[in-house]
């Protein structure tokens, strides 16, 4: 291999990594099992130190995360270049209720977290991480077409 060619490399991130990557976005995908399926679905977040806070409608999601282990992943890919990155947090999806402490409200609400999709969106929902991890694909560099005799 020359100096001009590198292959793409895979790289493995860092929880501080992936935390400070979740916090340049604000869609991600959450993973439930649903209806005899798992079911993965585009959601608005927000970060709180390490948590991660949904807003939701009442249906099937909101249902599904009660009290249960998730899946949340969000990336960030550039199909030009390929290259990218992709965190995958799993952990416990609680929602958040009056009946928990009002600190705890009050600091979930306070995400300043809205919602793309349109309908009443007033149920929040807390993601406590059990694990984190991700990867980084960096692009590897093409071969010149020719030679560098070939060019003048």
């Amino acid at each position: 291999m020359t100096d001009h060619e590198r292959e793409a490399e895979l790289q493995v991130l860092t929880s501080d990594e992936c935390y400070r990557l979740l916090a340049t976005q604000q869609i991600g995908r959450l993973g439930v099992n649903a209806e005899h399926y798992p079911l993965i679905f585009p959601v608005n977040y927000a970060l709180e130190h390490d948590v991660i806070v949904l807003r939701m409608a009442p249906g099937t999601k909101l249902t599904a995360a009660q009290h249960a282990n998730v899946a949340f992943e969000v990336d960030e890919i550039d199909q030009r270049t390929r290259s990218g990155w992709s965190v995958l947090v799993r952990g416990l999806a609680e929602e958040i209720t009056p009946a928990h402490r009002a600190e705890l409200v009050a600091r979930t609400e306070g995400t300043g977290l809205t919602t793309w999709a349109p309908g009443e969106h007033g149920h929040w929902v807390r993601l406590i991480p059990q694990g984190i991890s991700g990867r980084r694909i960096v692009p590897g560099r093409l071969p010149q077409p020719f030679e560098d005799a070939a060019y003048p």
